[in-house]
């Protein structure tokens, strides 16, 4: 059975492969946060590699607080550029295939359409550029790299924007949340199933493993924006706080977010024979975990 080392793993995505390790009969895990492994400090990452055994490598490790980083960018850079890097290369000399998670803020243009693998990038903000940094020296570091990029990530774990409408609703008796910018919620646990398949069919030989190169997107299906993604929240859940649609330029914030940032998935589901769910069934998925958690 192979074992498949997970990087960040005290972040959302993390998080859910912690609770689908407990069922998987296919894979044997090794997780790392960051007091186990600092992927800014490439003699941290070698001995780490060099002490425990794997074969797969899933680097989930980021810094994603993205108006924080406009204020701590040397901290950004480190983690999402340096320590991107720094596995790769560790990766590179193992001969281990990595999957480094990356973000749909690294495009940012005029165009309606829902971007492509070979889409111009157009970082606008820290975050976005340490992350389109570190996805650019991981495919250089190494070639057995696969980038996927996603977006609009929550989950029943950590803090996010489902779980910050939630605490919000109990406290006023009205919201205003943006609809200008337009992306796709994208739940955890759906990126974590996507990638342990992937896994498994190249394991069974289903699919070759020179498909595990280059960069992927995933997230759920549809579109939403911020507003809409709020509205399911509260419709699915029955509250009755009111939401009042605002633009971008009324909620003024440190770091710019791109107004459209929907992802085409074509290219991981002809790839790899992927099914992906509308992110709303998945969002209603995720409401009924954190009732019966008693997290709502």
């Amino acid at each position: 059975m192979k074992t498949i080392l997970i990087t960040g793993a005290g972040g959302q995505l993390g998080q859910e492969f912690l609770q689908l390790s407990q069922t998987s009969s296919h894979f044997r895990f090794l997780f790392a946060n960051s007091k186990d492994l600092d992927i800014t400090l490439q003699s941290a990452v070698t001995r780490f590699f060099e002490k425990h055994a794997f074969q797969y490598c899933v680097n989930c490790a980021a810094c994603t607080a993205v108006d924080k980083a406009e204020s701590e960018p040397e901290l950004a850079c480190q983690v999402n550029a340096e320590g991107a890097k720094n596995i790769a290369e560790a990766c590179n000399l193992k001969s281990i295939p990595l999957i480094h998670i990356s973000t749909d803020y690294v495009y940012d243009n005029d165009q309606n359409t829902p971007f492509k693998e070979g889409d111009a990038t157009n970082p606008q903000s820290v975050y976005a550029r340490t992350k389109l940094k570190g996805d650019e020296l991981a495919l250089k570091s190494h070639p057995a790299t696969m980038i996927i990029r996603t977006s609009w990530v929550y989950s029943s774990f950590r803090h996010n924007f489902v779980k910050t409408m939630l605490r919000l609703a109990k406290e006023r008796e009205e919201l205003s949340v943006l609809f200008d910018q337009i992306g796709t919620p994208t739940y955890a646990r759906d990126i974590a199933k996507a990638i342990l398949t992937i896994l498994q069919k190249i394991e069974n030989q289903e699919v070759g493993r020179a498909k595990m190169r280059g960069v992927y997107h995933f997230s759920n299906e549809g579109v939403a924006s911020w507003y809409d993604f709020a509205k399911a929240i509260f419709d699915i859940e029955n509250i009755h706080c009111k939401l009042i649609p605002i633009e971008t330029k009324d909620y003024p914030r440190q770091a710019k977010r791109p107004p459209f940032s929907v992802l085409n998935k074509g290219k991981i589901k002809a790839a790899f024979g992927l099914e992906i769910p509308h992110w709303r069934d998945s969002l209603k998925e995720c409401l009924e975990l954190l009732k019966a958690e008693r997290k709502i």
